[in-house]
């Protein structure tokens, strides 16, 4: 799959040659993770609406939920105004976080609203 060459165009990718995704759970708004995409991460999910990342440590692409079954099936991809950052949002089954927690922000809240 190649991505389509005028999004290509205007994404700022980082050294590596990625972008920043944060995904978004479309039921609640609520932010799940944040990933990281090459251009062929970003063209498979825009292609079958998977989400497809890109694994910075183990250096390869891998489809959310492929081996665990905690799926993203993607509603909508957008790019901010940067071009250094897609939004996904998702249909999220099962964890989105690798701990087995619904999302990667479960763990240390550091600061909330005062009463």
């Amino acid at each position: 799959m190649t991505l389509d060459p005028a999004i290509a165009s205007r994404l700022k990718r980082d050294a590596n040659g990625l972008v920043a995704a944060v995904v978004q759970e479309r039921g609640t708004g609520q932010v799940l993770m944040v990933a990281w995409m090459d251009d062929d991460a970003l063209a498979r999910t825009l292609e079958t609406r998977e989400a497809t990342y890109f694994s910075r440590s183990r250096g390869e692409q891998w489809i959310k939920g492929a081996t665990s079954g905690h799926t993203q099936q993607v509603h909508s991809v957008r790019l901010d105004c940067d071009g250094d950052t897609v939004l996904l949002e998702v249909d999220q089954v099962g964890a989105a976080c690798h701990t087995g927690d619904h999302t990667c922000f479960d763990a240390d809240l550091l600061l909330a609203q005062a009463d």
